[in-house]
């Protein structure tokens, strides 16, 4: 038996032997691709301190209601362009109806009261100097006129009470913009305080960004700042609008706010953005210190970034990195690539590790 299995290793070895120098022979002599390389190079601008926000409207409101009723009809969509003063939501006021009926009502009493006591206070008044009435009757009537009169007051602010209620039933646009949620729809019931209609200013837009305590000293209010969109890589600019200087309802992050500049219609309320903040104290940072490449040159497999360098011999090595911050279209390297080593920024064909490369 082991006369017949010696012969069979050997041809196994032989076979796998000849596989490799061929697969050797073949990558040795396909031809070479094609790449472009950089070199890793230390930040020398101005340093900066970068924070992730998300675009909002300047003017946003949850618009509500003060009264009780069933939605008789919503006049917008959402997307649709409104006006300051425009009608948004309709409520039932037939009981508002009925009881700016029965005021109108008592308003029209107190009227005749008033009028009548008018009348005999200024008779007893002329009584009075000619000494046919007494001071009695005089106090008397004065009394009964300044009671009419009040009467009639009260009634009349009754009525300016159902009238402000009817504000109420027909919801309006408090300013001009875009309506960005509806939560009701014809039949359902209104509360007070429940929200019918959300609706943002489409003339401005801002930036809302969490900073950390040890970033928040370096920012300044009226800073201007950088923007890039993430969604679309756009570049915008703004100053910083509002500084909080407290973060204890927002777990140790300061709220920040910018006013920006310049928008196009591409930009909307609640993408996503990175913000960069220039530092004024360079010796709070390390910004000079800091090793960045660009974004587009990374590769990643499951959950490794690394990025594809020059060998002996010009042949592409994959290098595992530890990145940090991302910086617009450049990301902090913290370990793996060291200063001024070059590395592949794009090839004409597809790279593996150990591939023939040709630097352009």
């Amino acid at each position: 038996m082991k006369k017949i299995f010696i012969p069979i290793i050997a041809i196994a070895i032989s076979t796998l032997t000849s596989c490799n120098g061929e697969k050797k022979e073949a990558l040795a002599e396909s031809p070479a691709i094609v790449v472009k390389v950089s070199g890793a190079s230390q930040n020398d601008n101005s340093p900066f301190v970068s924070a992730s926000g998300k675009i909002e409207a300047e003017n946003s409101a949850n618009i509500s209601t003060r009264m009780m009723g069933y939605v008789t009809k919503v006049h917008v969509t959402v997307g649709q362009r409104v006006n300051a003063g425009q009608t948004l939501v309709s409520i039932n006021n037939s009981d508002l109806l009925a009881k700016k009926a029965q005021v109108d009502a008592s308003i029209l009493q107190a009227t005749a009261g008033y009028n009548n006591a008018k009348k005999d206070y200024d008779r007893f008044s002329n009584l009075f100097k000619q000494q046919s009435a007494s001071q009695k009757e005089l106090d008397d009537m004065t009394a009964r006129y300044e009671m009419a009169k009040a009467g009639l007051e009260g009634a009349k602010q009754m009525r300016n009470e159902v009238l402000a209620q009817f504000n109420y039933s027909n919801i309006t646009a408090p300013f001009s913009g875009v309506v960005t949620n509806t939560f009701v729809k014809e039949g359902d019931m209104a509360n007070p305080g429940m929200p019918l209609v959300s609706v943002e200013g489409a003339s401005k837009l801002q930036v809302t960004a969490m900073v950390s305590e040890n970033d928040i000293n370096a920012i300044k209010k009226g800073m201007p700042v950088k923007v890039l969109v993430k969604s679309s890589n756009k570049n915008l600019t703004g100053k910083v609008s509002e500084l909080s200087t407290s973060a204890t309802n927002t777990g140790g992050q300061y709220l920040v706010k910018i006013d920006l500049d310049k928008t196009d219609s591409s930009i909307l309320s609640g993408m996503f953005v990175n913000v960069q903040f220039p530092v004024e104290n360079q010796a709070n940072t390390t910004a000079n210190d800091m090793l960045l490449i660009p974004l587009t040159a990374l590769v990643k497999q499951g959950q490794l970034t690394g990025v594809y360098t020059i060998g002996t011999e010009n042949v592409a090595i994959l290098r595992w990195l530890r990145i940090g911050k991302t910086f617009g279209t450049q990301v902090e390297v913290l370990s793996g690539l060291s200063a001024n080593e070059q590395y592949i920024v794009s090839a004409e064909g597809k790279l593996f590790n150990g591939a023939k490369v040709s630097v352009q």
